[in-house]
């Protein structure tokens, strides 16, 4: 039997790998190819053919590899494959791989011939077959099956034709977060954004682990051939230049130093003082559950909330309120439900027209929120030292650490930083800087269902943040469970190992049948991105990150951390305020 190769002399535009095949329909968006002895098609290959047109000269057909199959031909039995293999009857193995069109240039929509040679697309016309010549800003994100840079399209990332980004998949298997300050890195150091890279920022919630914590390290475990990887993509394998790490202030401890084991130099604590609550009206940020704004306590929180911005008065961190000294925030609470159980004043804190039934249910949450919110809220440390989350007066890369929290005070924690810095960037008026925003567990701050002072704020970015330069990079193991227009709104969709169940659901209706399969085997590092311009997500492959991910990993640390000049005690804070401490003022030591 002759053996089945393509011979072509014209100008290829890649390696011939077979020709488009007879025995199936070929259209304009999808087609088959017959592939030739010797050669092989894979899944997210890219596959290019031509057809010559009257009038209209060479008309480029390319397409992803969406599905292959093999068979035996001219066996009709199962068990004839017994009997071919024993040479006993003759047959030949057949294999053909189905191409989904990404590009027709020009765009004249006929379907290739049976019979055309397909070509393995290489170089200009993988570039072009993936519409990355389009692309005048390429943000590489990692490589192809073909062991060629991938490319992402930054004008649909920074907000100049669509912003945001939506990461699917199993927790600790999809590698979320991995991939999401891969993102950054590349934004940060490809020079695709060019001068605006430097006072670009980005700010991410640590919520697993200390893994975050050390962004600025170099990993010991980078070998040469992840640098080799790096270096294909045009970046160099060096841990972030800039990083400002922040962690709740400690429980119980009157100097306010942060709550971290692994990192003990260059972190910042932070928490917010009464007076910051009550004067920024904080209090809905306490009830921030998606089902609280459908319960009729809410009333009593909105009311309550005016009432401590009009009638708290700063006093040194505290506050004083109905002529009361008030130092912490279990007694701003028992204040509160104190002045809502008097029916003297219950109607000047709740209003005149809330029931005590009502009322109570607001009291009895309130109540429960002391063990959780005592050490964010404080009025027992100074005012005047550094202890707010802030991107603009940060670091390059700010991280907020809440893996010690409660969930009710990650809630807290997410719900204020993001309405502080979307408050910042409406009151700047101008979309740069840019602030990139990596926020995991979005199913928990958007669920889909019911409404909260979070979910309010992360809707606001979703849908005004393009406009303001605020991009969210939201990882979820579920997108079916985050609320529909973030989602929707995300410009960039990509998507790692998932559970069977949820690859079923209609959120990830774009990726193709095979690719629904795949992502169930997909292996860490692996994702599918998908993005506006190429109508088949691409599986892309990332290198392994180039900074410490958890605290094992991590090398020395960098001379700016140890240079640092914020310490985890304020040397100062006890000056003026011994005795509150339980120190006389005449002890304190120099």
């Amino acid at each position: 039997m002759a053996a089945r190769v393509v011979r072509v002399s014209e100008e290829q535009p890649g390696t011939p790998v077979g020709r488009v095949l007879g025995t199936e329909d070929a259209s304009p968006l999808t087609f088959w190819v017959a592939v030739a002895e010797g050669s092989y098609l894979q899944l997210d290959d890219v596959v290019v053919t031509q057809r010559t047109l009257p009038d209209l000269g060479v008309v480029t057909i390319a397409g992803v590899v969406t599905s292959v199959r093999a068979r035996h031909e001219g066996a009709s039995f199962d068990s004839d494959v017994f009997a071919i293999a024993d040479g006993m009857l003759p047959a030949q193995v057949q294999e053909a791989a189905e191409v989904t069109v990404t590009r027709v240039d020009p765009e004249v929509y006929v379907p290739p011939l049976p019979g055309a040679v397909a070509f393995r697309a290489e170089g200009a016309a993988r570039d072009g077959a993936l519409s990355f010549d389009r692309m005048q800003r390429r943000l590489p994100i990692g490589t192809g099956r073909d062991g060629m840079p991938v490319y992402l399209n930054a004008d649909f990332l920074d907000g100049s034709r669509g912003a945001h980004v939506s990461i699917s998949g199993i927790s600790g298997v999809a590698t979320k977060t991995s991939f999401a300050t891969f993102l950054l890195y590349s934004v940060f150091r490809s020079g695709v954004f060019g001068g605006d890279a430097v006072n670009t920022k980005a700010l991410i919630f640590n919520v697993k682990g200390e893994d975050l914590l050390f962004l600025d390290h170099q990993n010991t475990r980078l070998d040469e051939r992840t640098r080799a990887q790096y270096h294909k993509l045009g970046l160099e394998a060096a841990p972030f230049p800039q990083v400002s790490v922040f962690a709740p202030a400690r429980a119980g401890d009157p100097t306010g130093s942060p709550d971290v084991a692994s990192r003990l130099t260059g972190v910042d604590p932070f928490y917010w003082t009464l007076a910051q609550f009550c004067t920024d009206r904080l209090l809905p940020y306490v009830f921030a559950d998606a089902d609280d704004e459908r319960q009729q306590y809410t009333m009593v929180v909105h009311s309550v909330t005016a009432q401590l911005a009009k009638n708290a008065v700063p006093s040194d961190g505290g506050i004083t309120l109905d002529g009361f000294r008030i130092n912490s925030y279990e007694q701003l609470v028992d204040h509160l439900v104190e002045q809502l159980n008097d029916e003297d004043t219950r109607g000047i804190w709740a209003g005149s027209s809330v029931g005590v039934g009502t009322i109570n249910a607001f009291a009895r949450r309130l109540i429960n929120s002391k063990r959780d919110l005592a050490r964010l809220i404080r009025g027992d440390l100074a005012e005047r030292r550094a202890h707010s989350i802030s991107t603009a007066e940060s670091a390059q890369v700010t991280v907020v650490d809440l893996h010690n929290l409660p969930d009710r005070a990650q809630r807290f924690v997410v719900g204020v930083t993001l309405k502080t810095e979307f408050e910042r960037k409406e009151k700047a008026g101008t979309a740069k800087p840019l602030l990139f925003v990596v926020l995991d567990e979005l199913n928990k701050y958007a669920p889909r269902d019911g409404s909260s002072p979070i979910k309010d704020v992360l809707l606001d970015i979703a849908e005004r943040g393009r406009s303001l330069g605020v991009v969210l990079i939201g990882a979820q193991q579920t997108a079916s469970e985050v609320e529909r227009r973030i989602v929707a709104n995300s410009a960039i969709r990509v998507v790692g190992r998932l559970d069977p169940a949820e690859a079923g659901r209609p959120e990830y209706g774009f990726l193709p049948p095979a690719q629904r399969q795949r992502v169930l085997l997909a292996k860490p590092g692996t994702m599918f991105v998908g993005q506006p311009e190429i109508p088949v997500p691409l599986a892309v492959e990332f290198p392994f990150p180039a900074w410490a991910t958890r605290p094992g990993e991590a090398g020395p640390a960098p001379r700016a951390t140890l240079a640092s000049l914020v310490s985890a005690a304020d040397p100062f804070a006890v000056v003026g305020s011994g005795a509150r401490n339980g120190i006389p003022d005449d002890d304190i030591p120099f």
